[in-house]
């Protein structure tokens, strides 16, 4: 039986995909100075993501409070388990988490 509950336990950390290009896991916020992977600096509605294109615009939703913005992925991460987004500080401050450091939030790839 401890198996089983390993297993519950595992899925509520790992992010999940679920459909295309959406994500529920969460997010948490850098303040990166300097370049990014791109070559660009840290903006104030930016976000590090692990594999969609660079300049790929994404929403993010704060899934404890409801708040949403669009982002733009301008650098690669984030490299914590169970985390599916970095986003800029302005960013984290417009979704409301700023202060706790991490949400659990929803990420939807959104036309460019």
């Amino acid at each position: 039986m401890s198996g089983v509950l390993a297993l519950c336990a595992a899925s509520l950390l790992a992010p999940t995909a679920t459909q295309a290009g959406e994500w529920v896991g969460q997010a948490s916020y850098y303040a990166h100075r300097g370049r990014t992977a791109s070559g660009a600096h840290v903006g104030a509605l930016t976000a590090a993501h692990r594999t969609l294109p660079f300049g790929s615009k994404v929403r993010v939703t704060n899934l404890h409070n409801n708040r949403s913005i669009v982002v733009t992925v301008n650098d690669r991460g984030p490299f914590t388990r169970g985390r599916v987004i970095d986003v800029s500080v302005a960013a984290a401050d417009s979704l409301g988490f700023r202060s706790a450091g991490v949400a659990h939030v929803r990420v939807e790839q959104v036309a460019n």
